[in-house]
């Protein structure tokens, strides 16, 4: 049995976690205040996902990685330049709003027709990947979501570690309680995939890599289909920063035994 098969990763970006986020209301919707102006980088979700794609992928001869991304396309090329020389992959790349706000149902209709217009997929050697939680669409559900509409059934959430047996068997371990982990095993693609961290570090920059990617991601980025991926139904009520709350007491020579006593009362208050 061959073991080639279509590893696509689902990815989103998500603003500099250096920069300062202040959420906003605009006459569309809430934004965040400055967003054309933040940084952004691939979601780091998603990222340990890119990665362990793309070590199953040398593994296994014959497969592919497809990164399938929804962003304002100015903002997946400033990425796309630094990310291209990481790993080798093909772009799929849909203009959309990007930022935490996006509704995860029409997050994942659009990744989903996305991913129904790749020429030659052979969903039956599909491997779908994702972040198992987002920076940014952090519902939690888009993945889920997604395998649905792509009539994936067999999904994993929360996976560290994955391998792809002789057979065509794919043996996962997924994270439960207790730092412990659960081995799954599915009999054959497709399969839905969630990551969590993984197991492998970032790829160091591989500027052959980076010119051979950038001969596909500037044509992706050129023909990205526009996706307004709003919902009439999605309301809003709030937009506002959390609440600082900071209580500070001096204390002068508290003995060692009563603010260690204090800090137990406190934690089991709380």
């Amino acid at each position: 049995m061959s073991n080639a098969y279509s590893i696509i990763v689902c990815a989103g970006l998500a603003p500099d976690p250096l920069q300062r986020l202040e959420p906003m209301d605009t006459p569309t919707g809430p934004a965040l205040k400055n967003e054309m102006m933040l940084p952004a980088v691939l979601d780091p979700w998603a990222a340990c996902a890119l990665y362990e794609a793309d070590n199953l992928a040398k593994k296994l001869p014959g497969s592919k990685v497809y990164l399938v991304s929804m962003a304002l396309k100015t903002k997946l090329q400033q990425v796309m330049m630094v990310l291209s020389q990481k790993v080798p992959f093909e772009l799929v790349a849909i203009d959309g709003p990007s930022n935490g706000f996006t509704d995860a149902r029409e997050c994942a209709s659009e990744l989903a027709q996305a991913i129904e217009a790749i020429p030659g997929l052979d969903k039956d050697k599909m491997l779908l990947f994702g972040g198992w939680e987002s920076a940014t669409r952090a519902a939690g559900a888009t993945m889920q979501i997604l395998g649905e509409k792509l009539g994936v059934v067999d999904q994993f959430q929360g996976v560290d570690k994955i391998e792809i047996e002789p057979s065509g068997a794919i043996k996962l371990w997924e994270r439960v309680e207790g730092g412990k982990q659960q081995v799954s095993l599915c009999e054959s693609a497709p399969v839905m995939v969630g990551w969590a961290t993984g197991e492998l570090p970032e790829p160091p920059n591989n500027p052959q890599v980076g010119m051979a990617n950038m001969r596909t991601v500037m044509p992706a980025l050129q023909k990205a289909k526009s996706a307004a991926a709003s919902s009439s139904a999605l309301k809003f009520k709030g937009v506002t920063l959390p609440a600082q709350v900071r209580e500070t007491r001096i204390e002068k020579d508290m003995p060692v035994e009563a603010i260690a006593q204090e800090l137990v009362t406190w934690i089991r208050g709380n």
